[in-house]
């Protein structure tokens, strides 16, 4: 019989316990937001071989391959910008149209697509930049031209899933860099 006394009072004891612990105030979690810090852009003009040059960013890094192509790594932001150098030989055309290919692309994931047309006349600089807007494996390209001797493309990659709202503070960083790449650009 003592033995289901306590039994008993063990019981009521938890049953008592579970009610007065559950209740329907909860508090909500505070807003939180993703603290993402860029350095100020500061750039530097790079030496090499090749038949142009332009400032890039303190942030990046850039490898030459033998046909004056490049990689601009950013390793702290995980991307890359490819750099592809051609040299006009009565094909502008077909060399812009595959880079206008390029772009078309990324239509089917893109959200919009905003170009946003350059032009240096004194430097002798003419080009586009597009703006991929969405879940685009590339959300920044641009091609540059003289018009008669050289033509270079840049697209814009991150080593991660394509997440636009995530990766827009990035991706608007590196468009700002590769636009000042534009506006610095020299042929030699």
């Amino acid at each position: 019989m003592k033995y289901k006394q306590t039994v008993l009072k063990l019981l009521i004891w938890v049953s008592i316990s579970i009610l007065f612990a559950c209740s329907n105030d909860s508090m909500p979690k505070p807003q939180s937001y993703l603290l993402l810090e860029y350095p100020e852009a500061e750039y530097h003009r790079f030496l090499n071989g090749c038949h142009y040059s332009f400032a890039i960013s303190t942030e990046s890094t850039i490898t030459f391959k033998d046909d004056c192509s490049a990689i601009i790594d950013y390793p702290k932001l995980h991307a890359q910008v490819h750099l592809t150098y051609k040299r006009i030989q009565n094909n502008l055309q077909e060399i812009l149209s595959d880079a206008d290919k390029l772009t078309s692309k990324h239509t089917v994931r893109a959200d919009a697509i905003v170009p946003f047309p350059f032009e240096n006349a004194e430097k002798r600089v003419f080009g586009i930049m597009n703006e991929v807007q969405g879940e685009s494996a590339s959300n920044v390209q641009f091609y540059a031209t003289d018009s008669v001797h050289h033509v270079i493309t840049a697209a814009l990659y991150f080593k991660v899933r394509p997440h636009y709202d995530s990766l827009f503070p990035g991706v608007d960083y590196i468009k700002n860099d590769m636009m000042n790449m534009m506006e610095t650009l020299e042929w030699k």
